[in-house]
């Protein structure tokens, strides 16, 4: 009997089940997309809420009646939970940045199963988890290269310096 067990085992050890949801995770949030079968989404879909929820702690809104010191603290205890958990400083900083101020006002329910058609090969259910207000895959691939791009800029400036020769007697 499972009286009392609310983990759903996955047919894995725990050390793999919990690496394969902390990857999903990222994946979700870095595509806002991701495809797989619908036990793995369940439980990757409980997780992801958590971190968001988690997120959205470190609005003004949720701390505004503390003072400065503890607001302090808090942010940072938030900050470095989403790290040890998410592994990914890119993906906690769009969590922190992009993702709470878009659910600021959302009570939860963050991300959404769509069933698919089942696989051929086994015939297992599969879905796609998604987050609900998620930007399109064009939005996302313009967000990238402005990113490189807006990176790659203090290099060339950097390139662009005239190197100093040396004297030859």
């Amino acid at each position: 009997m499972r009286k009392r067990n609310k983990v759903s085992q996955l047919n894995r050890s725990a050390d793999h089940r919990k690496a394969m949801i902390q990857n999903m995770v990222i994946s979700l949030f870095r595509y806002e997309r991701i495809e797989s079968s619908v036990a793995k989404l369940k439980v990757a879909r409980s997780y992801a809420e958590r971190m968001i929820s988690r997120a959205k702690r470190n609005l003004d809104s949720a701390l505004g009646t503390l003072d400065e010191k503890e607001k302090a603290e808090k942010i940072l205890h938030n900050t470095r939970y989403l790290y040890s958990h998410l592994g990914s400083q890119e993906i906690v900083t769009k969590l922190l940045g992009d993702l709470s101020n878009r659910y600021a006002t959302r009570l939860g329910g963050y991300t959404r199963i769509v069933r698919l058609v089942n696989r051929q090969s086994d015939n297992t259910e599969m879905a796609i988890l998604e987050l609900v207000e998620r930007k399109t895959a064009d939005e996302l691939k313009e967000e990238r290269v402005a990113k490189r791009s807006k990176a790659a800029a203090p290099k060339a400036k950097a390139d662009a310096k005239p190197k100093k020769e040396k004297k030859t007697k």
